[in-house]
């Protein structure tokens, strides 16, 4: 009697697990044709792709030598294959944002690889344009964008016409026994356009690229196993510099002994500075300067944060955590001062406005695990804490960050040209190739002197608009861990948005993670009306069986 009662039981169990039917010889036949002319397709693509490549390669070679042709080969199979496939490309993009400035160096410093992220960019928001096109699906995401958006791409275009325009064809006269400056005023607009606004669209591909709950999770957990690799390339270019395998800049002398140079390179990265006789180090990190090292570890805490606290896998929750970890360390060996003092301050920041502290039996063992991890780290490395901490309070007293924004204020509100700017571009580190640029080490005292006082309102108006929208879109998700996450990406918009420390909108990483970050964002609520849809119809599935 107990075996039958047992069997019963069992044959229940079976009854109520979901059976997939098997595939009918029609529908087997129809998948085999889609593979068959998938491949066709792939194959048919790389044959045309390489052809043109090999023959523009041979006259890229003519005319600019092996080290023209190779990039040249390559950037147009890359530019094919992200038109055809845009969202492995956006995949691609997003992997090679960090390790960029390592593949950068090892393939030949050539300007061009700076460029070389675009290849994976431009082709894939091309693709989704006509895709969304044919579809009459919007290309701009959130709609409440558009206002704001067109009004600062009126006052940009302005700018570009009337100012950089008047720069190019009435270019001011040159001194007594000067000769002119040779500048591209235009190609400087142009170029300082695509620095201010290029990566905007990144709202919209990735809001597409997110189909469902599995794409956001594979994207949210992709972005934590990078910070991870490139915090552990981090610790090995510091190994070597300490342990002398690299030199750094500790045989340089004078001045160059506080110079981050690309001589000094250490494997990883770019420039570096490493003089531990003058207590001085600012490492790279994968990327090109300090400074963007600096920067990836700032925004990094916001998505280690996301993933270790809201991740529903326990495993991935402990990798968000390890990874946290190794932006605090690396926060801390870097010599960046900047990382020193926000990665913290991000981190209790995140803690009081996702509510986290609240949730005590998630909070509790991760906040003690990293407390502890941290701990140890100093109480073995007091020397480095100490260096670090002597160096942060020494610049501060010597140049507080608010008195040197407001003086960066003061100065470019004096200086710009008109109530339209000076000249987009005129303030942008990469078009100084094509004239004269002024340095301006903060980010709204920047745009203030490229668009003037109009443009500097306008784009204030866009972020504003979005940091609303975005606040909006995470309070309407009921699901606890993607509302969790949600909370995270929006203090990351909040913080971007305002920041004018630096100007971390204009280069990698900030620039991309930013929009990218607000796309994920708005794309959540439906993911979670989705997950709701999927629970309810999962109980009325059960309810009738």
């Amino acid at each position: 009697m107990l075996k039958l009662k047992k069997k019963s039981k069992r044959s229940k169990k079976k009854h109520f697990q979901p059976e997939t039917p098997p595939l009918s010889l029609q529908e087997r036949l129809a998948q085999k044709r889609k593979a068959t002319k998938a491949r066709k397709e792939f194959t048919g693509l790389l044959t045309k792709a390489v052809s043109v490549a090999i023959i523009a390669g041979i006259l890229l070679a003519v005319v600019g030598g092996i080290k023209a042709a190779v990039p040249g080969v390559v950037g147009i199979i890359v530019i094919a294959f992200c038109f055809k496939y845009p969202r492995q490309a956006l995949f691609a993009f997003i992997i090679y944002v960090p390790l960029g400035g390592t593949i950068t160096y090892y393939i030949g410093n050539s300007p061009i690889l700076q460029l070389a992220k675009d290849a994976f960019y431009i082709p894939a928001l091309i693709s989704i344009w006509q895709v969304s096109k044919r579809q009459r699906l919007p290309l701009l995401i959130p709609k409440a964008l558009k206002t704001p958006l067109y009004i600062l791409l009126a006052s940009c275009t302005i700018t570009l016409l009337f100012v950089n325009g008047a720069q190019q064809f009435s270019p001011p006269p040159a001194g007594l026994l000067q000769d002119a400056p040779k500048e591209v005023p235009l190609g400087m607009g142009i170029l300082g356009l695509k620095v201010f606004l290029g990566y905007l669209p990144l709202i919209t591909c990735y809001y597409y690229l997110i189909r469902n709950k599995r794409d956001f999770l594979f994207l949210s957990r992709l972005q934590v196993v990078l910070i991870l690799v490139s915090c552990i390339l981090g610790f090995i270019q510091y190994f070597l510099l300490l342990t002398g395998i690299c030199e750094g800049t500790r045989n340089a002398v004078g001045g160059d002994l506080f110079k981050a140079t690309l001589e000094a390179r250490c494997y990883i990265g770019g420039s570096l500075v490493y003089s531990p006789s003058q207590g001085m180090i600012r490492l790279p990190g994968t990327f090109v300067a300090p400074w963007q090292w600096a920067w990836f570890l700032i925004s990094s805490t916001f998505f280690t944060f996301g993933t270790g606290f809201s991740d529903p896998s326990i495993l991935w929750r402990i990798v968000g955590l390890g990874s946290l970890v190794t932006v605090f360390v690396n926060a801390v060996i870097s010599g960046q001062r900047i990382a020193l003092a926000l990665v913290p301050t991000c981190f209790i920041l995140l803690l009081l406005l996702t509510g986290q502290l609240g949730n005590l039996k998630r909070f509790i063992p991760l906040g003690m695990g990293l407390a502890l991890i941290l701990t140890i780290a100093a109480i073995t490395n007091p020397t480095v804490v100490q260096e670090r901490t002597e160096s942060f309070v020494g610049r501060w007293n010597a140049s507080p960050p608010q008195q040197f924004i407001m003086d960066q204020f003061e100065e470019n509100w004096k200086n710009v040209a008109g109530p339209f700017g000076s000249g987009l571009g005129r303030a942008t580190n990469s078009a100084r190739a094509l004239g004269q640029t002024k340095l301006v080490e903060t980010y709204y005292p920047k745009v203030l002197y490229e668009v003037g006082i109009f443009g500097l309102l306008a784009f204030l108006g866009l972020v504003t608009t979005l940091t609303v929208v975005c606040h909006r879109a995470y309070r309407s998700i009921k699901n606890r861990n993607l509302r969790s996450y949600a909370a995270s990406m929006w203090v990351f918009v909040l913080f971007i948005s305002y920041n004018t420390y630096y100007y971390p909108l204009d280069v990698d990483p900030v620039a991309v993670y930013y929009w990218f970050t607000a796309g994920i964002l708005l794309k959540l609520p439906e993911i979670d009306k989705q997950e709701k849809a999927n629970t309810e119809s999962e109980q009325q599935g059960k309810k009738k069986r």
